[in-house]
């Protein structure tokens, strides 16, 4: 029988079949063909299932996934983790206040696009706490973005704004929701889906941080069945993984396009001579908040042999 995975519980997995949802393990041995995963099966696997003499259905193989979104675990800084698989479109949720998301994050997430090729959204939602100035910072952030060729939405879980806006978005498209915890991923789906009814939580008026209150990935059916949108636990940080190092301007658009232009064809974009993306930073033309985010992945990637300059 197959099915898809629409459910990680972290002790079993949840496969959508023909006759109806079946919770499913896997083998000891699944972990062991050379998968460096923390969960050798992710929400929006395509598998194949089996049932043993106790009823008890186990996942048995998985199909080639067209694409997935990854970042590294946790709790096992040499260990990767699959967000979900066979994705057409991830959304990156994140708010300027309340709690505030870094542009390295932003970054972080959207070169892990690129590099898995997932087509990202930047979907900036509680766009109703913001005074003047915030929507300034705002504005300037969305035309960032926008200038390097991501589409960016303002949104506001408390009012509606924009809302109708993501949902034309949907229609058709298996999307993924991700950000820090506490930017309103799952007030958002709530709107999205209604009747869905997913818990949320007050962010900590101490730390400006969110609460955790998805644990697992799952994976929800649009009200007219004409997509899912895929549920993610908030995290505080995106660590990269498995970058080359030569490869990593490769998912900076704008990087990328002006290194084209340099002395060397193996420029790092660090100390070399006649580097068109450290004059492009100097002059302005590429924000020195993504050169830095650019550093950064380099310097995980490479530790020893990358070094932030400032």
């Amino acid at each position: 029988m197959e099915g898809l995975v629409i459910k990680n519980t972290g002790s079993f997995y949840v496969v959508r079949t023909a006759d109806g949802d079946v919770k499913c393990k896997i083998k000891g041995n699944f972990r062991l063909k050379g998968i460096r995963t923390t969960n050798p099966v992710s929400v929006g696997d395509r598998v194949a299932i089996s049932g043993n003499d106790e009823e008890v259905a186990y996942i048995t193989s998985i199909e080639p996934r067209r694409n997935y979104i990854i970042r590294r675990a946790s709790n096992l800084s040499k260990e990767s983790h699959i967000i979900a698989s066979n994705i057409d479109q991830a959304f990156l949720i994140v708010s300027i206040l309340n709690p505030s998301t870094s542009t390295v994050f932003i970054d972080r997430f959207l070169a892990t696009a690129e590099a898995y090729s997932v087509p990202a959204v930047l979907v900036v939602n509680k766009i109703d706490l913001l005074d003047s100035e915030g929507n300034d910072y705002c504005d300037a952030l969305c035309y960032l973005y926008e200038t390097i060729g991501y589409r960016t939405v303002k949104v506001s879980a408390e009012t509606g704004e924009g809302i109708d806006e993501l949902k034309e978005m949907l229609h058709d498209k298996v999307t993924l929701f991700s950000g820090n915890s506490g930017v309103g991923k799952s007030s958002l789906i709530n709107l999205l889906i209604p009747g869905l009814d997913l818990r949320t939580a007050e962010v900590s008026e101490s730390h400006h941080t969110g609460m955790h209150t998805t644990t697992f990935s799952e994976m929800f059916l649009l009200s007219d069945g004409s997509g899912y949108i895929i549920d993610t636990p908030g995290v505080k940080g995106f660590g990269t993984i498995d970058f080359n190092v030569e490869e990593v301007s490769h998912y900076f658009p704008e990087i990328f396009e002006v290194s084209r232009e340099c002395k060397y064809g193996n420029c790092t974009h660090i100390h070399e001579p006649g580097c068109a993306v450290k004059k492009a930073v100097e002059e302005h033309r590429i924000s020195e908040s993504r050169y830095a985010s650019y550093l950064s992945i380099l310097d995980d990637s490479a530790p020893d042999k990358y070094r932030k300059p400032f």
